[in-house]
């Protein structure tokens, strides 16, 4: 008697094949809405500066706005076809002889303010006699707006190109400096005292715990100083360049060629945005345990 319930529950019960297939099921389910937000969430962000252009070329044309300050995206995408030809005094069209020209100075002075800005902040991540010396310093001079030094550097440097990558230099290293002394300072303590417990050198503490530990914090102000970067070279090439995509920006201004100035703007969105994507790309490279959101 008492094995007839028994064979009945054995029954009632889901086999685990059924088991595996629901599993295998749901999860696909699961994958296919992630897979389909993901989709969404790209057209969207593709559709919508398309969906902005649209309605300013539409109400431009139905002079909405006044054109002359604020001309259609097809005016302006006409003025970037002309200024990407060769002529007479840009012989490789002078979009491209004014944007490499900023790219080389953003370039220069993004290395030359990072590199020492990761180094020192590692240092004063670590050892509290180099924080107590250098913090007071940084603290003092990072609220001054860094154009306003411009002038300084040029009777330093002259009006060539060093006062530029100074700038530069001056703008990236504090973001870079300060995010990567809080990446250490965040490094929990047992990590120190695993390497003090192995007595690791200086230099593994520095190689192997600094800065692999302050390497998310880096990257933030990497992505940072480029931002920065691209508004002072702005700034000091209206002051003081003769060519460059603030160059650029402030001659069609002053003659009132508003298509080209506008060029310039959209050129220095592009190089942000590039220079995003490829600071993403390289924080994937140097931090794959990051977690991707």
């Amino acid at each position: 008697m008492s094995a007839v319930p028994s064979l009945r529950a054995d029954a009632r019960s889901p086999s685990p094949v059924a088991v595996d297939e629901g599993s295998r099921l749901e999860n696909q389910d699961i994958g296919a809405r992630h897979l389909g937000g993901a989709l969404t969430q790209r057209v969207t962000s593709v559709l919508s500066p398309l969906v902005l252009l649209a309605l300013w070329e539409t109400f431009g044309r139905l002079g909405v706005i006044d054109t002359r300050f604020f001309p259609v995206p097809s005016s302006i995408a006409r003025e970037l076809w002309q200024m990407l030809q060769p002529n007479d005094q840009f012989p490789q069209g002078e979009l491209w002889f004014q944007l490499s020209a900023s790219l080389s100075r953003i370039a220069i002075g993004f290395v030359v303010g990072a590199v020492p800005g990761v180094v020192v902040g590692l240092a004063m991540g670590l050892f509290r006699p180099i924080r107590t010396a250098i913090q007071p310093l940084i603290d003092t001079t990072f609220p001054i707006p860094k154009i306003a030094v411009l002038p300084l550097f040029i009777m330093i440097f002259g009006i060539g190109e060093q006062s530029k990558y100074a700038i530069i230099a001056t703008a990236v290293i504090y973001l870079v400096l300060i995010n990567t002394v809080s990446g250490v300072r965040n490094i929990d303590q047992i990590y120190f005292d695993v390497g003090k417990n192995f007595h690791a050198s200086k230099w593994m503490m520095f190689r192997d715990i600094a800065l692999p530990g302050a390497l998310p914090m880096v990257m933030t102000g990497l992505k940072l100083g480029m931002g920065v970067a691209l508004l002072v070279i702005v700034a000091a090439e209206q002051v003081a360049a003769r060519s460059g995509i603030g160059y650029l920006i402030w001659t069609s201004w002053q003659v009132f060629q508003v298509e080209k100035m506008y060029v310039g703007l959209m050129v220095i969105a592009v190089v942000g945005f590039a220079g995003a994507l490829l600071l993403n790309y390289v924080e994937r490279l140097v931090v794959p345990w990051k977690p991707a959101r």
